[in-house]
């Protein structure tokens, strides 16, 4: 089966990884991919988001299947572009339609359709600059902490946690009036602040059935005991310790079933990954928000955990035929830790040689954002390695992972030797 993968990051290394092991896959193409990827097929130099450019590809190279990683591409409508292509009415592709992408392309959507289909998630309203007076007032008068969110994608950076009214409304005039995070906070919602711990629960549905997929806890904060700025994941583990059989039989008869059973009321066409960032609180699960594709750098732990044949389950997504199909997983514990460039998630260089990538048994190298220049690997991203360990014990995953870390050098390299610390 020839299969193009879209995106370049670390979750499209550890993807392409598992789908190279497949029987299945006799040509795998990712665009526009990474030095990672390059290992595992062939990269394109194409962007994900150039909806012409894919299709023309899909036609040429007569593509059976894509599997779209990003949410931009998406929530632009790229499966919608593609299944409209007369010559393309054979092909499968793992993604949601436009309108269903909105899950992630829109908190405000997905707050309506939680509240639609009575799924738990933090009471909120939404402010737009034609009633801003009237968002002003509400937050002033709002409990604390006060979540602010962006409407649209703002590649993770779109929530503010404030501690104080006057934060708050500074916030919502920076998102409002003055384009802080440009047309993805012309709409801001206004939530409940919900005290809890996180995960990340991932599953793979084809409109009707679902899959579920080994959950994950992610850390986002770039300093140790989860302290300083947020990025777009510094690491992460899997299995999760707290989400027991008990917690697991509430996440998907409260949150994952009635999702699924949304879509099918709303009408809404389905079949790829949905990804639940959910919140414990007081042994209950509530939704943050849904991702329409899996997780970054959550896939980096969830893919080596799987055991199945991940060509066939996508196979098995796009042609509507989950209620057939069971998966299997390891039972071992999962550790990945992301290696980014030193001044991270704010300014930082790129462009420095990577040394000590060489493969050793323990532990697998994906790439996140590496490039290769006169036959060297350099850094071209903010991240720029993660490092996944797999052990029957957590704290032994994650000092395998820390053990390879020690080989691996490149100028103003930072990673945390604490992901998974709580459970440890």
């Amino acid at each position: 089966m020839k299969i193009l993968l879209l995106g370049s990051g670390g979750r499209e290394h550890a993807l392409a990884w598992k789908m190279a092991q497949s029987p299945l896959t006799t040509q795998l193409f990712i665009a526009p991919g990474n030095t990672g990827t390059a290992q595992c097929g062939t990269n394109v130099p194409m962007e994900a988001t150039d909806l012409d450019a894919v299709k023309r590809f899909c036609i040429t190279n007569q593509i059976e299947l894509v599997v779209i990683g990003p949410e931009d591409p998406l929530v632009k409508g790229l499966v919608d572009h593609l299944k409209k292509e007369p010559q393309l009415q054979n092909l499968m592709v793992i993604g949601p339609s436009k309108e269903a992408a909105q899950l992630e392309g829109s908190k405000a959507y997905a707050k309506a359709f939680m509240q639609r289909h009575d799924i738990p998630t933090a009471a909120y309203k939404e402010f737009t600059a034609d009633t801003f007076d009237e968002g002003v007032a509400y937050l002033q008068q709002h409990s604390l902490p006060i979540v602010l969110k962006a409407d649209g994608l703002a590649g993770g950076k779109g929530v503010i946690i404030a501690q104080s009214h006057e934060d708050a409304i500074d916030e919502f005039k920076m998102m409002i009036q003055q384009s802080k995070f440009g047309d993805a906070g012309k709409k801001v919602v206004v939530e409940e602040f919900l005290n809890g711990i996180e995960l990340s629960v991932f599953v793979v549905t084809d409109g009707k059935n679902y899959v579920l997929l080994p959950e994950a806890k992610d850390y986002k904060r770039i300093g140790e005991g989860d302290t300083g700025l947020n990025t777009g994941g510094m690491g992460a583990i899997s299995p999760v310790p707290f989400a027991d059989e008990t917690f697991m039989q509430k996440v998907k008869t409260k949150i994952i079933d009635p999702t699924i059973q949304g879509l099918q009321k709303d009408n809404l066409d389905y079949k790829g990954f949905i990804f639940f960032g959910l919140i414990k609180v007081q042994n209950e699960p509530f939704v943050i928000e849904y991702n329409c594709r899996m997780g970054d750098p959550e896939t980096e732990v969830v893919m080596p955990r799987l055991q199945s044949d991940l060509v066939a389950l996508l196979v098995a997504t796009a042609t509507q035929q989950l209620n057939n199909t069971t998966i299997q997983y390891t039972n071992d514990s999962a550790c990945t830790i992301v290696a980014v460039s030193g001044g991270y998630p704010a300014d930082f260089k790129k462009g420095y040689e990577i040394n000590g990538l060489q493969s050793k048994s323990g532990s697998i190298v994906f790439h996140a954002g590496t490039k290769e220049v006169n036959g060297k690997i350099t850094t071209n991203g903010g991240r720029v390695i993660c490092v996944t360990s797999l052990a029957p014990r957590l704290q032994d995953a994650v000092a395998i992972s820390k053990e390879r870390l020690q080989d691996i050098h490149f100028t103003g390299m930072y990673y945390r030797a604490d992901i998974g610390y709580e459970f440890q």
